[in-house]
Formats: C-alpha cells, structure tokens, sequence
C-alpha cells in the first residue's frame, strides 16, 4: 500500500514539474512543424515562429507570413502565388522549385536562401535582401528589373544583394 502511495506521489511531482515548464515558458519557443503536401490557400501565418518547418509541395496560395521567423523552412516545390512574406526571415529557406508568383516580398530578407529554381513573376521585392541567395541567371535578370529599396533590418539595396549591374 505504501508503494502505490509513493507511485501516486511521484506521479503528481511530475505532472506538476511538466505544467509549470510549460505554463512558465521553460519550454523551448518553437516546434517545428509538418505541412507537406497540405492545402492551406488563404491560412494565416503571420507573426509565427516556424523556424526549420516543412511546407514541402504544400499549396498556400494567398498565405499570409507577414513578420514570420522562417528561417530554415523548407518550401521546395511549392505554390507560393499571391503570398505575402512582408518582413518575414526567410534565412536559408528552401524555395527551390517554388512557385512566387505574386508574391510579395517586400522588406523581407532572405539571406542564404536556396531558390535555384524558384520562380518570381511579378513578384514585389522592394526593400528584399537576397545576399548569398542562389538564382537562376534568368530569374536574377527578372528580379533586376524591379528591384528597388533598402531592407530595413539589414540595411542592405536589394539591387547590390542580387548583384544587379
């Protein structure tokens, strides 16, 4: 009998210990989270921490990510039309083979991103850092032609990170 007191002892300790971690921010920020191959037209991303997330083929068409922590998030081979990643981070993202038409990428600073064949039609970038962000040629040349603005958090030109002549 004794035993069986302890055990539900104990067992209310930890439950306690697991609450108050939880309940008092001791646990970590962010998970990361899997939303490969989901369809999420019109979700509302804004203001998260999804860092290191996968959005692997997943359509968002007309998402929202405003001000969103993106880094490391993989969105290889997604629909990304109409997005709004207005300040968003979007460091050493995954956009290979997305889709950005549309999007707007204004202020957001994608750093080290990897978007080999991503493209960009009608994409706004105003104010966008792409430094170390691997293109296409034809894309870069795209980009080029309306690229404007200075990221606010960076302080970089968007024409100098995409290496515009």
């Amino acid at each position: 009998m004794t035993k069986r007191i302890r055990t539900y002892i104990l067992s209310l300790f930890f439950y306690g210990i697991i609450c108050l971690t939880f309940n008092f921010g001791l646990a970590p920020a962010s998970f990361a989270l899997d939303y490969n191959k989901e369809i999420l037209i019109d979700a509302d991303f804004s203001g998260r921490d999804l860092s290191d997330s996968s959005f692997t083929k997943a359509n968002l068409k007309q998402s929202n990510f405003t001000n969103s922590n993106l880094r490391g998030v993989s969105f290889f081979a997604s629909n990304l039309e109409s997005v709004d990643f207005t300040g968003a981070d979007l460091t050493n993202a995954t956009l290979d083979s997305a889709r950005l038409v549309k999007a707007n990428l204004t202020n957001a600073v994608l750093e080290g991103a990897f978007a080999a064949s991503a493209k960009f039609d009608g994409a706004v970038i105003d104010g966008a850092d792409f430094t170390d962000v691997l293109l296409r040629d034809d894309e870069q040349e795209k980009l080029c032609k309306v690229a404007k603005g200075i990221n606010p958090k960076t302080g970089r030109d968007t024409r100098e990170t995409l290496m515009c002549p």
